[in-house]
């Protein structure tokens, strides 16, 4: 399996080469070279598999050249065995044709776990193979820190630096981060939002000597290998809720487009998935690009559901590659023009191919905290602020039409990580789970510092010299 960029100015590179360097060296985002294809009778039988069997099924399409099957199977057998629930992603349904997947039974209560917790052992091989050692960047929005720091905290060749915006995380999230003291964990609160974290990493990658001398690599959803080990659930549920080869939907409330993605991915391997709809928050960038076209960032508004309040989707890129049918050129013109432009309009035939397979929806702040308590009331069970994007969004969905017969809405963290919001809505504060019962109590370390590129070189230059 190769992947190329979707820029098209760099060679072509192996799965383990492209999982060490995360974003492409032109800039671009590496993408398998083609999709690996599989039945409607295959996807049953892998999905039918234990989670942590279907993983290392599906991520050996990903991966041949660089890791066997054997490898794999090991490693997601401990990757998942670490989860709270025995199936790892239930489904709960909460209507006649309507279920809720829910992804936050891992070690960091939210979904960025299925990808981390593959990845730091991915990582932790490929290195051990190569003798040699990486930097890990991530910007956060939330949970993307505290799932990559609990992944790679104990992995001897990697040192692991976090950004995320000062003041835009929610207490629980900043605490599951800066609470975990490490010598090999550098945790950088940023004076800015999250796409100022973006846009650091960003320009960090394209300093070509700073790469090398520190080793730089991302975990991001920049990073193909999130996305592959991310189109497991989407096999596991499929196979859980529909009959024969019928082809359901997918709802996922998203800010940078990468778990949406890789249901995108999953459809083009061959799963029966009838429409992805993209559930936005009031940082609706997404939205307004599904609807008509408009990709233009405003200013990102701060919301209940932190996680999605981005105004530079880093995975749209993939979308727009694809879109485009794959032309690298046409891709790397819009892309220049957007830097240049600050936003684009995307063309008529692009757009219309992105229409083929998704639908959006914006979901204001009242009702999102309106889903909450509606949900709480209908079911007796608590949901986090994302979650009630993804679910409301997918009630306007089907009552609009663009969404019929069975739908599965990803439920992206527990409750107890929102916990202000959720008791504004419903009355009731979530509780922790016992793990992290002492989390306020547990010491803090982390650095401030501006929305400087310069200054993020020097604090990770100094702590890792």
């Amino acid at each position: 399996m190769k992947y190329i960029s979707t820029r098209g100015a760099c060679p072509a590179v192996d799965f383990e080469s492209a999982l060490l360097a995360g974003l492409a060296p032109d800039g671009g985002l590496y993408m398998p070279a083609t999709w690996p294809r599989m039945s409607v009778e295959e996807a049953r039988k892998i999905g039918e598999l234990s989670y942590a069997q279907a993983a290392a099924e599906i991520l050996s399409l990903f991966t041949s050249g660089s890791f066997d099957k054997a490898e794999l199977a090991e490693m997601t057998a401990q990757a998942y065995g670490s989860f709270t629930d025995d199936s790892v992603a239930p489904l709960t349904q909460v209507g006649e044709e309507d279920w809720i997947l829910e992804l936050f039974h891992g070690p960091t209560l939210a979904f960025k776990d299925f990808a981390m917790q593959i990845l730091g052992r991915l990582f932790d091989a490929a290195l051990e193979r190569r003798d040699e050692r990486v930097t890990i960047i991530a910007a956060t929005s939330g949970d993307t820190g505290s799932a990559a720091i609990e992944a790679l905290k104990s992995c001897a060749r990697v040192y692991v630096v976090v950004l995320h915006p000062e003041g835009r995380v929610s207490p629980v999230q900043q605490r599951m981060m800066t609470s975990v003291i490490a010598p090999n964990v550098k945790n950088i609160a940023v004076k800015g939002s999250f796409d100022d974290c973006q846009a650091i990493v960003k320009t960090l990658f394209a300093d070509e000597k700073f790469v090398r001398d520190v080793r730089l690599s991302g975990v991001n959803s920049i990073n193909w290998a999130r996305l592959a080990a991310q189109t497991v659930y989407y096999f596991t549920a499929w196979a859980k809720v529909a009959k024969d080869e019928e082809a359901i939907s997918f709802v996922v409330p998203t800010g940078n487009f990468g778990d949406v993605f890789a249901g995108y991915a999953a459809k083009q391997m061959g799963l029966p998935i009838a429409k992805l709809g993209v559930a936005a928050n009031a940082n609706d960038i997404l939205h307004r690009a599904i609807s008509n076209g408009d990709y233009t960032p405003g200013a990102v508004q701060p919301t209940a559901s932190p996680s999605m309040d981005i105004q530079v989707a880093s995975n749209f890129e993939r979308l727009l590659f694809e879109a485009k049918g794959r032309d690298a050129n046409a891709l790397w013109a819009a892309m220049e023009a957007f830097a240049r432009d600050k936003g684009m309009k995307i063309d008529a035939q692009t757009l219309a191919a992105i229409r083929r397979d998704f639908v959006s929806a914006a979901i204001s702040m009242g009702e999102t905290l309106g889903e909450i308590a509606r949900h709480y009331k209908a079911t007796g069970a608590l949901i986090d602020p994302h979650t009630a994007v993804g679910r409301a969004g997918a009630i306007r969905l089907r009552g609009e039409g663009a969404l019929n017969g069975k739908i599965v809405t990803l439920s992206t963290a527990h409750p107890a990580k929102f916990p202000d919001a959720v008791e504004q809505a419903t009355g009731r504060s979530p509780a922790l789970p016992q793990a992290y019962a002492d989390l306020f109590d547990r010491p803090e370390q982390m650095d401030h510092a501006p929305a400087d590129p310069q200054v993020i070189k020097e604090i990770i230059s100094k702590a890792f010299a």
